[in-house]
């Protein structure tokens, strides 16, 4: 693999000099609360859409916040005498964070965007020129050891992960750092792998220029450079998931055929969780023709976890093929090559069968539990993030349900589960609705159906009354036989708990 395209990049044995950059750095309100006021929600959501107009129109004075927004993260040429009273220049200059360029101007020679942290922390995320704001734009094209700062990908899947104190945590497929730089936070020991060793280097600068411990950093591909009797209580990847043909582009392409790569990441997984722990992937999949894609992932679970997947988008192979030519950018490129790519694309997925392409999460958590639980479910709508706490809990509604048979779960109270909202639906006028729909309005956001005693049942879930004597007691007002009703219901509530509309009071 060659650099050879690519700019040195700033040595990351001077932590000296890192940590005085830092200091500069939020001394100057660079963050992500400061990019804001300086730009305005307009231009600073423009920036996410690979559109830097608007925030070079909004730093064209003399501040110093606005001279760093254009060297770190518009990386524009400033004067020397702009920042030589705001930053260690010569000490930047030595140590690579800068150079210079034509005349008496500095430049930065990778990408620095402010990131804030979930508890409020100023994190800065370093990522190849030109790859920290709205993804490659097709710089990846130029050199496929690019290194990509922070997007869509690795934001869902730093919201996702369960966020607990652990012994130890593994990232694989590092990149510029974003997932290891959420763990060293939580975990004692984090170890991070990348098969391009240009991204170990960038995310020990994303480590340090946080202010944040230091990781293990390791070359290799998947597990390999992770020893046979090592094993961790989370393990998060953002792997290069992308179904294309061959691997032109590391920084996405897993380099194996079809979905290979996403299903020897999970299947592997599991001899490497502790009891108890976690696995987080984000994920491509194929559909393929004649196949059940839910049983397709079924069949990835690796023995002993329990696990949720879930399906968050699905594209046709048309748009698919077209999204990622478009991110290497060969839409600009010379229409004969777009075309010959384009039909490549297609012939890989013709002779696989391949109808569509769905995107999603995959959480496995090790149970060794006899009867494993595995939901695999298609979730296209909303969701509200960070959603680490909500993984957690449905797997200690897995638990309980598991633990508890009809009558347990009769005897059993239960709470209606916070922001749950019942809304009613029918004719004008009707003296009864058609149907009654109970509404999370946090976490994932789901609805669900209910029959009348489903919603009136869960209308008193307030943790005093067992489940059985609310039953008896709605059989009373609706005139129905309590034992036929006691049948009929624990599915209903084995429903309720399993979708967090109810929970299980402690």
């Amino acid at each position: 693999m060659s650099n050879s395209s690519l700019p040195p990049l700033p040595s990351s044995d001077r932590t000296d000099v890192t940590a005085r950059l830092r200091d500069a750095l939020l001394g100057a309100s660079f963050s992500a609360d400061g990019l804001l006021d300086l730009l305005g929600a307009p231009a600073y959501a423009a920036l996410a859409r690979s559109e830097t107009v608007p925030a070079l129109r909004a730093t064209r004075g003399d501040s110093p916040l606005e001279a760093l927004v254009r060297l770190f993260l518009l990386q524009q040429p400033v004067p020397h005498a702009r920042v030589a009273d705001v930053l260690p220049v010569a000490d930047c200059l030595e140590s690579g964070w800068l150079t210079r360029t034509g005349g008496d101007e500095v430049a930065a020679t990778v990408d620095v965007r402010p990131y804030g942290g979930p508890g409020g922390e100023d994190w800065f995320i370093v990522s190849d020129l030109g790859c920290a704001v709205g993804g490659a734009g097709g710089i990846g094209s130029r050199d496929e050891a690019v290194v990509l700062g922070v997007g869509g990908a690795s934001m869902t899947l730093a919201g996702i992960t369960v966020r607990t104190p652990v012994g130890s945590a593994l990232d694989l497929g590092t990149g510029s750092g974003i997932q290891a730089l959420h763990a060293v936070q939580h975990a004692t020991r984090v170890t991070a792998t990348d098969l391009n060793p240009r991204a170990l280097h960038v995310t020990a600068l994303t480590l340090a220029l946080s202010g944040a411990p230091a990781a293990d950093l390791r070359e290799g591909s998947l597990f390999a450079p992770v020893a046979d009797d090592e094993t961790y209580d989370l393990i998060v990847s953002n792997p290069p998931f992308v179904i294309s043909p061959g691997a032109r582009l590391t920084y996405r392409d897993g380099g194996m055929g079809g979905d290979d790569l996403c299903r020897t990441l999970v299947q592997e997984a599991g001899d490497r969780l502790n009891d108890g722990g976690y696995a987080q992937f984000l994920a491509n999949w194929q559909h393929v023709e004649g196949e059940d894609w839910q049983d397709r992932l079924r069949s990835w679970v690796p023995r002993g976890c329990d696990a949720w997947i879930v399906q968050r988008e699905v594209q046709d192979v048309t748009q698919y093929a077209e999204l990622w030519l478009r991110d290497a950018g060969d839409h600009r490129s010379d229409p004969v090559e777009y075309q010959a790519r384009y039909d490549a694309w297609l012939d890989e997925f013709e002779a696989r069968k391949v109808k569509s392409v769905g995107f999603g999460w995959i959480t496995l958590r090790k149970s060794a539990a006899a009867q494993p639980s595995v939901v695999v479910e298609e979730w296209p709508h909303p969701v509200e993030q960070p959603l680490g706490d909500t993984v957690r809990a449905h797997f200690d509604r897995v638990d309980y349900l598991r633990a508890h048979d009809d009558a347990a779960l009769l005897a059993g109270h239960f709470m209606l589960a916070g922001e749950v909202v019942q809304e009613q639906v029918g004719l004008p006028g009707a003296e009864d609705p058609e149907h009654v729909v109970l509404r999370q309005h946090r976490g994932m956001r789901r609805a669900t159906k209910v029959d009348t005693v489903g919603a009136g049942f869960a209308g008193v879930c307030d943790g005093t009354l067992s489940a059985g004597r609310i039953l008896d007691a709605i059989a009373q007002l609706v005139g129905e036989d309590p034992v036929l009703l006691r049948d009929r219901t624990p599915s209903q509530i084995r429903l309720l708990v399993e979708q967090g509309f109810l929970e299980p009071a402690r």
